[in-house]
């Protein structure tokens, strides 16, 4: 299979530098949601700002069929919309593969509902800004892991030919045999980082990994990552990397001489939007696993809690804004 022709499904910042750079090397169409996002893309373009600086040349349109066809379709929307983002394309590219990058698990088994597609799981740290439909920031410039979605016969040459492509397009990416690892290191640390970014509002910065005072935040967030490894040890998962690690980098690069970088952590936005948050998917899926497995977790179930509790409020006669 030979990919020149890549539809990328949701305009947010994900989706939106994966759109550009590929842009640079293969044919690009977005769906997205509004016809007033479509039409700013096919006036404007997509600008992409800071770690990169272009303008990518990209179709656009609310209706996949107007996109159709195409040889690999990237699923970029929330774990939530995967459902209702996929459901479109069910017979109409039978012939395309199919790429995920959301946060969490179980988007790829949402995806199997509507096809027979060669599915491609991927894991994503690069993280930016969106300034409008046309405009996105692009922050930081770590690498994008794929690989075979877990128990298919999804082909490993595909998966280095889609990683190839989006580093030929100026991103860091990286063809991995098998992606659970990886998966897993990241929903050990975003079950701790965004459950505690929706519950006190507080971006991820160096308070996340400081543990020196008995008060110190990075104690809970410690606690819910050691916990998260339990659980994959106990699946049979050999991580990555330690999400602990993960999290003590992640603030110090957002140090700089001017001061600290203060990254907003996505169910941080939803929850100052008040916008279903991904925790199901998240925090949620690593606490239903703990209960499959007997496996204690009882600071991962408080966060899910919590931040389900959050959600409640918004609707809650009295509860603060």
């Amino acid at each position: 299979m030979s990919v020149e022709r890549v539809c990328v499904i949701g305009g947010g910042v994900i989706g939106s530098l994966l759109a550009a750079h590929l842009a640079r090397v293969c044919d690009v169409s977005c769906l997205v949601r509004r016809d007033e996002h479509a039409a700013a893309l096919g006036r404007d373009g997509l600008r992409v700002s800071g770690k990169s600086d272009f303008v990518a040349t990209v179709r656009a349109s609310t209706d996949v069929r107007e996109l159709a066809p195409f040889d690999l379709a990237i699923v970029a929307t929330k774990a939530l919309h995967v459902d209702a983002s996929v459901a479109p394309l069910a017979g109409l590219v039978p012939d395309a593969a199919v790429m995920t990058v959301q946060n969490g698990i179980g988007s790829e088994k949402v995806v199997q509902r509507h096809g027979a597609w060669p599915i491609i799981s991927g894991v994503t740290f690069m993280s930016g800004t969106r300034h409008s439909d046309s405009h996105v920031e692009y922050e930081l410039d770590t690498p994008t892991w794929i690989g075979p979605f877990a128990g298919t016969s999804t082909s490993p040459d595909l998966v280095e030919e889609v990683a190839g492509l989006i580093r030929a397009g100026g991103l860091a990416a990286e063809a991995l045999p098998d992606l659970l690892p990886a998966q897993w290191s990241k929903l050990i640390f975003n079950s701790a980082v965004n459950a505690v970014a929706a519950t006190t509002g507080l971006p991820h910065v160096r308070r996340y990994a400081d543990t020196t005072e008995v008060d110190d935040l990075g104690h809970v967030v410690r606690g819910m990552m050691d916990e998260g490894k339990a659980i994959a040890a106990a699946a049979g998962i050999d991580l990555h990397d330690d999400p602990w690690e993960m999290n003590v980098r992640a603030v110090s690069r957002g140090s700089t001489s001017e001061g600290e970088y203060a990254h907003p952590p996505s169910m941080l936005e939803d929850v100052r939007s008040r916008r279903p948050t991904e925790i199901d998917f998240i925090t949620g899926a690593l606490v239903r696993e703990a209960e499959r497995l007997g496996v204690p977790a009882p600071l991962n179930a408080a966060l899910y809690r919590l931040v389900r509790g959050v959600e409640a409020s918004w609707g809650t006669p009295g509860a603060s804004p």
